[in-house]
């Protein structure tokens, strides 16, 4: 008898230690990559198991796991590297044409609509205005990295509605951080327009240093470009007297901090600076075989280790039994899924694309993830949202997260079966 009264307490006090750093690590990559492995095994991106691996293990279920911790290090250095990976499979140019002309409906619709629905949520709710502003960035985003990881899984990244998706994605999350960047700025003990003003065009200013940087990058690269008969004997000299191992891969990181960097000191979000820094690294300059291996490395760190910490990390942030607001939960999740959708389509529509292309662009930009979740938790620290609200806007991008990929695998087989084409993804 005593002995079956201490099994309850040995389990009790299990689940309630905390494990090292090091075993948590080890927990919570083994459940992501069975998890992950099990999505596979039913044709579904493994980033949904990965997702579920860390609901399990979190405070939701098991609590094994309470809290990303030092763990939310290594999910953020996941995010850098996913950026990295997609960044080097995209040409300046193709983002450049995807967002001319009426493509940019795309991106201006994809935000406005689902931004004034999460506004117009806050004033039903007589939410104040800090509180309804977040509320509506956190609609109106979507996540950069996720949509990347998703469309890579689907192989459609390099075709012209993923290629659209992602430009319409970076412009979201580019508006999202502005507006981010101005209320933060903003003392709400002096509300007047003179501060407003200024925190705009403070904001302004340091993504014009951030344009500027870029543009002077990419004509300095392409110049170089015509030069590559000079250039890349002397890349491959230095390359050649370079003693330490991996230095192409080495170089290539410290080519991508350096934007990073610079877009954290500016106040914008690194991943923003990780995917142009990326998208410029001077291809020309690296032998083929060269730079195919460091893809090859770091698709091998990102996808094997990195990115599914990352996703697991977001499911260890959900905590169920912090809402307590049905109502509200129900008109989150409907605004978020229906505006976000409905104003990629519409964009979609204006830009001249069939109504086939234009439900999948809407549906590819349905994916909230770690953009939406920064925004939260800086609203949550800030004290413009409470634990509840947060609560609910983890769960609505766990949600969107992990129903996009169905979606949107059903948006893409409809476009090919419209071209008489056979969807061919996961393999």
């Amino acid at each position: 008898m005593q002995q079956n009264q201490g099994i309850p307490a040995l389990m009790f006090h299990l689940v309630h230690y905390q494990l090292p750093f090091i075993v948590n690590l080890l927990i919570l990559l083994l459940a992501a990559k069975l998890l992950g492995e099990l999505a596979e095994r039913f044709r579904q991106p493994s980033m949904i198991g990965e997702v579920i691996a860390g609901v399990i293990l979190g405070p939701s279920l098991l609590n094994i796991i309470p809290g990303p911790g030092e763990i939310k290090v290594i999910a953020e250095l996941g995010v850098f590297m996913l950026i990295v990976l997609a960044g080097m499979e995209i040409e300046v140019e193709e983002i450049r044409n995807s967002i001319r002309g009426r493509n940019i409906w795309i991106a201006l619709l994809g935000f406005i609509i689902p931004m004034a629905s999460g506004i117009a949520i806050g004033l039903i709710f007589h939410f104040s205005n800090s509180f309804t502003i977040f509320l509506g960035l956190c609609i109106a985003i979507t996540a950069l990295p996720v949509s990347i990881r998703i469309l890579m899984d689907l192989g459609k990244l390099k075709t012209s509605v993923g290629q659209r998706i992602i430009s319409a994605a970076i412009f979201n999350d580019i508006v999202a951080l502005l507006i981010l960047g101005i209320i933060l700025d903003f003392n709400d003990e002096t509300k007047n327009i003179r501060d407003l003003t200024f925190s705009i065009l403070f904001t302004a200013m340091k993504v014009g240093i951030f344009t500027f940087v870029l543009v002077i990058a990419y004509r300095f690269f392409k110049f170089a470009k015509r030069k590559v008969n000079v250039i890349n004997p002397r890349m491959n000299k230095f390359l050649h007297y370079l003693r330490g191992k991996e230095s192409i891969f080495a170089i290539v990181i410290l080519f991508v901090l350096i934007f990073s960097s610079i877009a954290e000191l500016l106040g914008l979000h690194f991943v923003v600076g990780a995917f142009f820094g990326a998208i410029l690294i001077p291809r020309s300059m690296f032998a083929n075989r060269d730079f195919e291996k460091v893809q090859r490395s770091i698709s091998g760190i990102t996808m094997g280790f990195l990115a599914p910490i990352f996703f697991a990390t977001m499911g260890i942030s959900f905590n169920f039994s912090a809402m307590n607001d049905g109502l509200l939960l129900a008109v989150v999740l409907f605004a978020s899924f229906f505006s976000k959708i409905f104003g990629g389509y519409l964009g979609g529509r204006l830009a001249g694309f069939s109504h086939a292309k234009s439900l999948t662009l809407g549906l590819g930009l349905n994916a909230r993830g770690i953009m939406e979740l920064v925004i939260a938790n800086i609203a949550l620290a800030k004290g413009f949202i409470d634990v509840s609200m947060f609560s609910i806007l983890v769960l609505m991008a766990l949600l969107t997260t992990i129903l996009t990929p169905f979606f949107l695998k059903e948006g893409f087989r409809l476009i090919d079966r419209k071209n008489g084409k056979t969807l061919n993804t996961y393999t």
